[in-house]
């Protein structure tokens, strides 16, 4: 995308060009309730909440990030990339809280992504931590910015060594174990959809102290161990344990047609097109299976992303800011 350098309006009318390199995202977010109501918080907490949002990330950790176990790996993958913890919650993932975060971005998922978001999302408490680096660097893009980029894409293909999404799993599509928010001013939305007012602000105030708060981290991911099964997110498993389930069903009292049509689609699961069919006929036939060997066999047959769109909002690259950061100095 390209970064835009055009004098800010007044806060109410538009952002300031600190929190986003994008001019529609600086309008959009002006009359954002939840990125209004954080942001407004966290001004009655410190003077400049630009800078707080500049050298601040966040990270979410969702419920497949749970189930498989990654949350340690990714505290300990902080901590050898120089981004310190310094604040820890859990949240609820909850239908409303998806279509929240990705409200800009949803707009390419298709209806079969969707409904396997809501199938896991919810499922059980998500983690999200606020990091900053341990260095300062001036003139630096923002800890966002530069957190997107180090996480490594969607596309699991995609990932290369050192990335955060590939050391702790390279899954599917969907099954991504993380988001982190683009730049600043998507830092304090996200915070203000997962968090209300009393829990935001025990996070900007454990943030703004810049204590280490990794063992904070530590302990919530092992409450979550303790409510939550470990699970196994690989393709082959999951697609024998759903045909098996779907072989058992075939047995229970079921309409004759729904029955044949769970059979056939049984013994053509054998390619993608074959387990997309397969799950069109566990879905019609409304089979109550295992959520998670649903998500995880459709995250890898079904599409994803509709094909010609564009999101509403984009995101921003270390480079995008890097231009951005020259022109406004050069004014």
């Amino acid at each position: 995308m390209t970064c835009d350098t055009a004098a800010p309006r007044p806060f109410g009318d538009d952002l300031s060009p600190a929190l986003s390199c994008d001019p529609r995202k600086r309008a959009l977010f002006a009359s954002d309730t939840y990125f209004l109501e954080s942001y407004e918080q966290l001004g009655a907490l410190t003077a400049d909440p630009d800078a707080f949002l500049h050298r601040h990330a966040a990270l979410l950790l969702k419920p497949d990030a749970v189930v498989s176990r990654q949350i340690p790996v990714t505290v300990d993958w902080l901590a050898r990339n120089g981004l310190r913890i310094v604040a820890a919650e859990r949240t609820r993932l909850t239908r409303t809280a998806v279509r929240s975060l990705w409200y800009y971005q949803w707009n390419l998922a298709t209806p079969q992504r969707r409904r396997l978001a809501d199938m896991f999302m919810d499922s059980c408490d998500a983690v999200v931590l606020l990091v900053r680096p341990e260095a300062d660097e001036p003139g630096a893009a923002p800890a966002s910015v530069v957190m997107t980029e180090r996480k490594g894409p969607t596309d699991p293909l995609a990932r290369v060594p050192g990335q955060l999404r590939y050391e702790i799993g390279r899954y599917s599509y969907l099954l991504n174990l993380v988001h982190t928010p683009d730049e600043p001013a998507d830092v304090a939305r996200e915070l203000g959809i997962h968090f209300d007012t009393a829990l935001r602000e025990r996070v900007y105030t454990s943030a703004l102290a810049g204590d280490d708060r990794s063992a904070r981290a530590r302990e919530l991911a092992g409450q979550l161990h303790a409510e939550v099964p470990r699970r196994d997110l690989t393709f082959e498993p999951a697609a024998e344990r759903l045909k098996e389930a779907v072989a058992e069903a075939e047995e229970s009292p079921l309409p004759g047609a729904v029955r044949d049509e769970l059979r056939a689609a049984r013994r053509a699961a054998r390619s993608p097109e074959g387990y997309r069919r397969l799950l069109e006929a566990v879905w019609h036939a409304g089979l109550p299976l295992d959520p998670w060997d649903v998500v995880i066999v459709g995250t890898h047959v079904l599409p994803m992303k509709r094909k010609g769109l564009a999101p509403v909002l984009d995101g921003a690259g270390v480079h995008d800011w890097e231009r951005h950061t020259a022109r406004l100095a050069a004014r």
